[in-house]
Parts: C-alpha cells; structure tokens; sequence
C-alpha cells in the first residue's frame, strides 16, 4: 500500500518513526510534499533519509502571497534530486483566501507551466475554486492528481480527460457520501489514497493528529464503496501510484 500525499515534517513524529509504523501496517511507500521552498528541502531530506519516501515540490495556494518571484526558479533547481517525482501542492484555493487570488492564479499557472517543462505530474490543490481550477487545467496537457479530492463538480471533467483521483480521509466520514459515490466512479486506473498528514484522519481514528499509517482505513472505505476487495484496490492503487509518479 502506499500513501500518495503526506505532509511528514508537519506531524508530531519524527519520519522515522512514522515511517516504522506505516511499515507496520503494510504501508510500504509514501510521498512528502513540501509546501515552501524550505518545506521542498525538508521533504527531499527526509526522502534522502528513508528509502519508502518520496518528495513532491511545489507551492501551496496559501504561499502564493509572500511566495516571491524566484520561488519557482528555486524549486525548478530541486527537480535535479531523483526522488522528487511530481510538481505540487499547487492550485487554488478561495474558501480560506489566506493569499490573494490573482497571485494564487499566477503561481498556479507558473508552477503547471513547471510541471510541463519537467514532464511531472501536478497535484492539485483546490476548495472553493472549481470553475478557475478546471479553467486553469483546460491548457495543461500534463498529468493531473486532483489531492485530497472534494469537489464532486471537478468529477466530470476528471472522467474526461482521465485525471487521476485521490481521496483522503474525509470520504470515510458519515457526512461524505459523495466522496463515496465519486470514487465509486473512477476508473480503476486513475483512483489513489492519501493521508494529506497530519490533517483528516479518517473515521476510525478521527479526532488524533494523522499518519501515513491511516491510509488503511481509507483504503477500506473506498473498496466498499467500489464493491471490491480492500487488497486487490490495494494493489492497483499501488500500480497506479508507480505509473503516475514513475516510482
């Protein structure tokens, strides 16, 4: 199993740790995401670190603000590490509107202009932004990873052009049942699962700080809800995880 979006330097633990008891529970991979040019550092250090770890380097929407014009030049120059395998988080994002919008619509297209330069995957970040998120991605050609996915109204076009989909710990949660009816939709191609740790930890455990070990749970979530068996999503979600990020 693996966990395609962790945020491993936000959590209590040290990597380390996190890592064993991910290990444990027969989470075998995990992708950190940094969020700054500082976070991007940390996550190819912690990646150095522990073989089962992967980086994924970007700018989150919430950065856009204070981001600065080199950000992008600065994470371009990360992109020589083998380990760092797709551009993100990037995207938008209104319901928090923590940075100006037009500076988060201007570093989303820079960064998805970065992601094709590098032929990497982009993962996307977006809440309350769904019309200027699809709008942005018309003109992206690359792949796309809808993160942490819960906008159902970016369910068609993620059909359409074949994005790949990843759920979080929120579609466990009783009051989700459209997450649970979109991830009965994708293709068994193009479905992931994710922690997004140290947030959304999934029903079981909801309420205590989240690990990549929670993937588990959401694995099991998702494989009743597609009427499969929880190892067999297990394997394709880790097949598809290994196609898209070329792990």
């Amino acid at each position: 199993m693996i966990d395609t979006h962790a945020h491993l330097d936000g959590c209590s633990d040290p990597p380390a740790q996190l890592v064993e008891r991910a290990r444990a529970e027969g989470v075998t991979r995990i992708l950190t995401v940094g969020t700054t040019v500082a976070g991007c550092r940390t996550a190819l250090a912690i990646a150095e670190h522990h073989r089962e770890v992967y980086a994924i380097l970007g700018i989150h929407p919430h950065e856009a603000g204070d981001a600065g014009s080199t950000a992008i030049d600065q994470i371009r120059g990360l992109f020589a590490h083998p380990r760092a395998v797709a551009v993100g988080e990037t995207g938008l994002d209104y319901f928090r509107d923590y940075a100006p919008r037009e500076a988060q619509r201007d570093l989303f297209e820079r960064s998805l202009a970065l992601a094709d330069e590098l032929d990497k995957p982009a993962v996307i970040h977006t809440r309350a932004a769904d019309a200027d998120t699809a709008a942005a991605l018309t003109g992206f050609a690359g792949t796309v990873v809808l993160h942490c996915f819960s906008s159902p109204a970016l369910l068609e076009p993620a059909l359409e052009r074949g994005w790949y989909v990843s759920f979080a710990g929120n579609v466990t949660y009783p009051k989700a049942p459209e997450l649970r009816d979109a991830a009965a939709r994708i293709p068994a191609d193009r479905i992931l699962a994710e922690t997004d740790s140290p947030y959304l930890a999934p029903q079981p455990v909801r309420g205590r700080e989240n690990e990549p070990a929670n993937v588990v749970h959401t694995l099991r979530t998702l494989a009743e809800a597609r009427g499969e068996d929880p190892e067999e999503l297990a394997a394709r979600i880790d097949a598809n995880a290994t196609e898209c990020f070329e792990l």
